[in-house]
């Protein structure tokens, strides 16, 4: 008999921040363009020249593509999936047939092999078609059962699940839990040992493709006993085993026809053969998974500026104001020109960190984090201004525009559906803390005892040691740099083009300022560094910049020397860094002069009663029930919602 489930975790805030600690990667064997960024040291020489796939990863990608387009535009009606919130089965098993679930899968498993960079195009290029299709191929292959076998699996997991995932099988990916979020300290599932077999209890909540998947991977916390390391663990889960319940089909403010659910596992019963990585290495594999898998999120955002600066261009220019087409009056101009430097700015960022991923010589976990954080901001704001841009013609739903014989411009959509970009895969405000972790990794190896409470006498001291030769050999290196050469980096100001050398040497000299920054913030909050999260998030967001002016430049350049429209290019990678560098100057000055100090005072009035009176006059038209669902383990006392394709 297995054991009875264990009471959710009660965990203080140490121990969780201990439990996050654990299973990020601690070691950096390759180099990294953004960590090296953000120490301070810009180092073009890895992104530039930019790194290009190999003539065969062209081939079979474009041929994959040229297919896709096709079955998109005369199989895939989005306008149907989002009026009837669900894609049809003949469109889902047609992109099986094709071969889309295993975009990714090398072809020994049945799948098609297309590198990140065209595993990234084809995602742009079916969510334009409908998001959702979009949606469900990337959290099937991003984070669902392909990639952590891949990356994890035995050679018996491999042979026996991925030929499934590459033709007819979806999967899906269970972390959260409905009081669990991005603390999975507190994570209550629990996988009790029981002979050969682990016994699953427990609730998990946003499950993205799990009311129509046939594989799971379920993130569940094994107790320690003997013979029994325990600690967060990964399963392969059927979702047709005994136990196993979707208990709701969740409905969303955009992406409406994806199939996300409640999914129940009640007394499951689950091969240990079916264990991803041992035990206790869940986590870990969660988040090594997220660092590629982050990138198919930028990828929408991407063929969402596509869209949005089609539309912009197309109605602005149909729509008069005063005697000439909107286009020309400068207030609607400025938003046209941010439309199109931001998106040939977030494709430069998503085919760099791509192709980076996919050359395997850097380590991008900042990158593919950067990316997925810009991107999911950027891509809200270009929606936005094309709202904007298109008036109450942008309010107004595409259905309406057509009842009264106007284009069907979905604008109000897009909008809808991008608004969950910024709390996918990690919020913006976990990637700030995510990747400011990752960019002070150098400070904390080298002086983080020093702020450590725990740390005897003796290790203080060691640790200052070392601290002081690091910083000796470090800080110099900040003062002066490549950056105030005034002809530093020529090959970027060729003759007639703009000059993006210029923008080069100003990312150099803000990547020692930045890193300037950092340490003074380190030097005077110590061990309190980690509760400025504003000022960490104003760090990241300056890094994210930096990141993406560098990256459209090097796109600019490859553009100019490898194919056509090099001069337009480097039109749009000058007006988005100059864009760029004002957002960045704004944020250097919000380091030290903000209201962090002030805000935190109200917030402890709001939350201790003192403003209740500001929220009188007004009803409020929540439903009764709880804030947060029960989510006790035990059976099921509602319907299967499970819904397999036919």
């Amino acid at each position: 008999m297995s054991a009875p489930p264990l009471k959710k975790p009660v965990v203080t805030e140490r121990e969780a921040r201990q439990v996050a600690e654990a299973a990020r990667e601690r070691d950096w064997r390759k180099p990294s363009f953004a960590k090296e960024l953000f120490l301070g040291r810009f180092r073009l020489d890895l992104i530039h020249p930019h790194p290009l796939p190999t003539d065969e990863a062209v081939r079979r990608g474009e041929q994959f593509l040229t297919k896709l387009r096709a079955f998109c535009e005369t199989k895939v009606d989005g306008a149907l999936i989002e009026r009837e919130a669900r894609i049809p089965d003949e469109v889902i098993n047609g992109l099986k047939e094709l071969g889309a679930l295993g975009m990714k899968i090398d072809p020994k498993y049945g799948g098609l092999g297309l590198t990140q960079v065209y595993y990234n195009k084809a995602l742009a290029l079916v969510g334009s078609a409908s998001p959702a299709i979009g949606v469900l191929l990337s959290a099937h292959q991003s984070i669902g059962v392909p990639q952590p076998l891949k990356m994890f699996g035995t050679p018996e997991q491999k042979q026996k699940f991925l030929p499934r995932c590459a033709r007819t099988d979806i999967s899906a990916f269970l972390l959260t839990e409905p009081d669990v979020g991005s603390d999975p300290a507190r994570l209550a599932t629990t996988a009790v040992p029981d002979g050969d077999d682990y016994v699953l209890d427990g609730v998990k909540l946003w499950t993205t493709n799990g009311v129509v998947a046939d594989l799971l991977v379920v993130m569940a916390r094994v107790p320690k006993s003997d013979g029994h390391k325990g600690g967060i663990t990964a399963f392969v889960v059927e979702t047709d085993t005994p136990g196993v319940t979707v208990e709701n089909r969740n409905a969303f403010m955009g992406l409406r026809g994806i199939e996300n659910g409640v999914t129940r596992f009640h007394q499951v019963r689950v091969p240990a053969a079916n264990r991803i990585g041992p035990e206790g290495a869940g986590l870990k594999i969660a988040l090594t998974t997220l660092n590629t898998g982050r990138l198919s999120l930028p990828a929408s955002c991407v063929a969402a500026g596509k869209w949005c600066l089609k539309i912009a261009r197309e109605w602005s220019e149909a729509r008069e104001q005063w005697g000439k087409p909107i286009a020309h009056h400068e207030a609607v101009g400025a938003k046209i020109s941010f439309i199109a430097a931001t998106t040939f700015a977030l494709e430069a960022v998503l085919d760099l960190s791509s192709q980076m991923a996919d050359e395997d010589r850097n380590d991008i976990r900042i990158e593919g984090a950067l990316a997925k954080l810009f991107a999911s901001e950027m891509g809200w704001r270009i929606a936005d201004e094309l709202v904007q841009i298109r008036g109450g013609r942008g309010f107004e739903t595409a259905e309406s525009l057509r009842a009264r014989g106007e284009r069907a411009v979905p604008a109000e959509q897009m909008l809808r559906d991008l608004r969950i970009n910024r709390i996918f895969e990690g919020s913006t405000e976990i990637m700030h803390l995510l990747i400011a972790r990752e960019a002070v990794d150098a400070h904390l190896s080298v002086a983080g005892d020093l702020i450590d409470p725990e740390k005897s006498l003796s290790d203080k001291a060691r640790a200052g040691a070392n601290a002081g030769v690091f910083y000796a050999k470090w800080l110099p290196k900040l003062v002066t740099g490549t950056g105030q050469l005034p002809r530093a980096y020529p090959e970027f100001h060729p003759a007639g083009h703009p000059d993006l050398s210029a923008h080069l040497r100003y990312v150099e000299r803000s990547a020692r300022k930045l890193a300037r920054s950092t340490f003074y913030a380190m030097s005077r909050w110590q061990g309190r560094m980690e509760t400025k999260q504003a000022f960490l998030g104003r760090i990241v967001d300056i890094g994210a910049e930096l990141f993406a002016m560098s990256a459209a430049c090097v796109r600019a350049e490859l553009l100019r020397t490898t194919e056509g429209h090099g001069r337009e290019a480097y039109q749009l990678a000058d007006v988005f860094c100059r864009q760029s560098r004002l957002r960045v100057e704004e944020l250097f000055g919000r380091l030290w002069s903000n209201t962090d100090d002030v805000d935190r005072k109200v917030v402890k009035g709001v939350l201790g009663g003192a403003y209740e009176w500001l929220e009188q006059g007004v009803i409020d038209p929540s439903g009764e029930g709880p804030w947060i669902a029960d989510a006790t383990p035990g059976a099921s006392e509602k319907e299967n919602v499970h819904r397999p394709i036919r």
